[in-house]
């Protein structure tokens, strides 16, 4: 019998793996939420899969290990499509549409292959392909990408003793608008509605530095983002944490490392700049705290002037700050070392 550890270790490897059965990934993934106390209904929940499905291949690995995970002889739907339509399907899947399509549909690809069009549903969803599906990337050019992540990412996960760590960011071109028609209120059946005609009146940037360890944030309402609002708003943190050791994590905007916040810095010995990698907002978790204010604060507001705007963000960062809840970093070390060897990776490609 296997070490559970090896266990643990050979199920990652499937989940992980681009070369072994969707199916098989799936269930490897099923069974390490199981390992980590997710309740059946959530792995259902996570995994599109129906509760008794889950149940079954859980009972399965209790008692038979990695080996219940197989299929069983004789078992399931036969296939009616050979191995080279599978190929067909899955290669051309992968290339570029013909002339006159952006991307594949199971249609568009069953015609093109003159193979039906539920095989071609059956091979896609057994390979976990999705060509209806597209995700952004922006790789890093910076050259010092690794060290820049690592020094950031330590604050995150073991703070220095007495220390408190902030996120900075700004967000910029915040829009008062007003609605040209008086809003219509929330009534069974029918959500809140409004005009879709707008008038606007100005923006504001918002300036925030948040507190992991407690979620709260000191901010600023102005209507500009120059080096003297830097330094003024940085002096608003500073007393905000008098006699406190401060490593502040912030982009790399020239505001934030000109001679002007140089010099502020050395007038503060007690506070230091941790600058996120180049084109790696992800890294900063301010960013968070801003979704939050956009969701559940502006989304829906209504202001006829711009001084209306403050107002309606100072309320609502002084009601957030009542209940904020601390900031935690939940990517591992396995997950930022495959980020830096695909930087890497990248940046090599690109000289």
């Amino acid at each position: 019998m296997p070490e559970q550890t090896d266990v643990v270790e050979e199920l990652k490897r499937r989940a992980r793996s681009r070369t072994v059965n969707a199916r098989v990934s799936q269930r490897a993934k099923l069974v390490l939420l199981f390992l980590e106390g997710v309740s059946k209904s959530e792995i259902s929940r996570r995994l599109d899969l129906s509760r008794a499905r889950v149940i079954e291949w859980v009972k399965r690995f209790e008692a038979d290990g990695l080996a219940g995970l197989e299929e069983l002889e004789g078992r399931g739907r036969k296939e009616s499509y050979s191995a080279a339509q599978r190929k067909r399907i899955v290669e051309t899947a992968c290339r570029k549409p013909k002339r006159g399509l952006s991307r594949w549909s199971v249609r568009t690809l069953a015609r093109h292959l003159s193979i039906d069009k539920d095989k071609v549903h059956r091979v896609l969803k057994e390979h976990d392909l999705h060509p209806h599906r597209i995700r952004t990337f922006n790789f890093s050019p910076d050259p010092q990408f690794g060290e820049k992540l690592l020094d950031v990412v330590g604050l995150y996960m073991s703070p220095p003793e007495n220390a408190a760590v902030l996120c900075m960011d700004e967000k910029t071109g915040i829009q008062a608008l007003d609605r040209t028609q008086p809003l219509l209120s929330l009534r069974a059946g029918k959500p809140k509605a409004w005009s879709n005609e707008y008038v606007r009146h100005g923006t504001r940037t918002l300036l925030a530095a948040v507190d992991i360890a407690t979620g709260k944030a000191t901010t600023w309402v102005n209507k500009t983002r120059t080096t003297a609002d830097f330094v003024k708003f940085m002096n608003q943190v500073a007393r905000a944490y008098p006699r406190k050791r401060l490593c502040v994590v912030m982009d790399n905007l020239n505001t934030h490392k000109g001679k002007a916040a140089q010099e502020w810095l050395e007038r503060h010995p007690n506070v230091s700049f941790h600058y996120t990698p180049t084109h790696a907002s992800w890294v900063n978790l301010a960013e968070c705290f801003f979704s939050i204010v956009t969701r559940q604060g502006l989304q829906q507001a209504v202001h006829k002037s711009g001084r209306d705007l403050e107002v309606f963000l100072e309320g609502f960062i002084e009601e957030y700050n009542k209940n904020a809840g601390p900031f935690i970093w939940t990517k591992g070390p396995e997950k930022l070392q495959r980020i830096i060897e695909l930087t890497e990776e990248f940046q090599r490609s690109a000289v």
